[in-house]
């Protein structure tokens, strides 16, 4: 049988989202819809605003058929590996369709940038660009060798939901699977940006609830009752200071060697986070020690999760080995 894979975190669950299920189902003839979402911590670096359970109920409730839990080792691994690790997951399901959300409507300029990052000698020269270039992050020696190689097409690569794109086709190349890509165009803001009418971003939802104001015309009636239901019941919105105070104290309590072997730890990311650790009085505090031209703020706060979750170098290597 043939249904569609969806990579996702709904974090949380709203309107943006059930448009890119029905857009996929819709494209699709109606096929079914399997999703596989990360769990209680995101690839941002952060622990999730409502609970696995709650996210995969709204999104069950918005359209989704099934949701299995991406394990938190490639739920924290860098863009790559979080493509990597779900995208393989969904096609040892079983998904025929791989369909993503995406600020471009040429899914093929895509598909070339998809194509030269993982050839040999595209590696190699974002590699000489960062040693020619220290200052430069990974993100940015990547785009400026796309900009060579490919001109005004790598410009894609400039927003979010794009360079998730690249990943997800990326891992169907170098992992070999029998996936057809479907580009859905993104519906209303840019991951961080302003929104318009009944659609933003989950970026924006966030900092609502966080404030403490409604977002209930962005989210949807099924997806609002889900979350409201689990406040009720005491599964809301985590404290961050119970958060920080569990974070910081699991982190000083490891050894050098421990923050050495985590994963991504080149760079200087390990033993720098090592010494934060011990120095700094808060967790922000400690992302801002940490964080420099070369380390985007997201690589240290997963670094962090990683530290205090026990998760070490190899362990989002390959592929999911179970789904559930």
């Amino acid at each position: 049988m043939d249904f569609i894979g969806v990579v996702c975190e709904y974090n949380p669950f709203h309107n943006g989202h059930a448009y890119h299920l029905r857009e996929s189902a819709r494209l699709t003839d109606d096929q079914g819809v399997v999703c596989v979402m990360s769990g209680d911590f995101v690839q941002r670096g952060e622990a999730a605003l409502y609970a696995k359970y709650a996210r995969a109920e709204a999104a069950v409730r918005g359209g989704a058929d099934v949701v299995f839990e991406l394990p938190l080792p490639w739920s924290l691994a860098s863009a790559e590996g979080f493509a990597r690790g779900a995208v393989g997951l969904l096609a040892a399901i079983g998904a025929t369709t791989l369909s993503f959300g995406t600020e471009s409507e040429d899914l093929g300029i895509l598909d070339t940038l998809a194509r030269r990052l993982i050839e040999p000698q595209t590696v190699e020269l974002i590699r000489a660009k960062m040693a020619d270039e220290p200052e430069l992050s990974f993100a940015a020696a990547r785009q400026r060798v796309l900009e060579e190689l490919c001109g005004e097409g790598a410009r894609a690569l400039e927003t979010p939901n794009n360079i998730l794109a690249v990943e997800y086709l990326k891992a169907i190349y170098t992992e070999n699977l029998s996936l057809k890509p479907l580009g859905v165009r993104r519906l209303g803001s840019a991951h961080d940006g302003a929104g318009e009418g009944n659609t933003r971003s989950a970026s924006e939802i966030r900092s609502l609830l966080l404030r403490g104001e409604s977002a209930d015309r962005f989210m949807g009636a099924a997806a609002r009752a889900v979350l409201e239901r689990d406040t009720a019941q005491g599964r809301g919105i985590p404290s961050r200071a119970a958060i920080e105070t569990a974070i910081l104290s699991r982190l000083r309590m490891l050894r050098r060697e421990d923050f050495l072997a985590l994963p991504d730890a080149s760079g200087g990311l390990g033993e720098r986070l090592f010494r934060a650790a011990g120095e700094e009085p808060t967790l922000d505090a400690v992302f801002a020690a940490v964080k420099n031209k070369r380390l985007a703020m997201s690589r240290v706060r997963r670094a962090c999760y990683c530290a205090a979750l026990g998760i070490t170098s190899n362990a989002a290597d390959g592929i999911p080995p179970y789904a559930r």
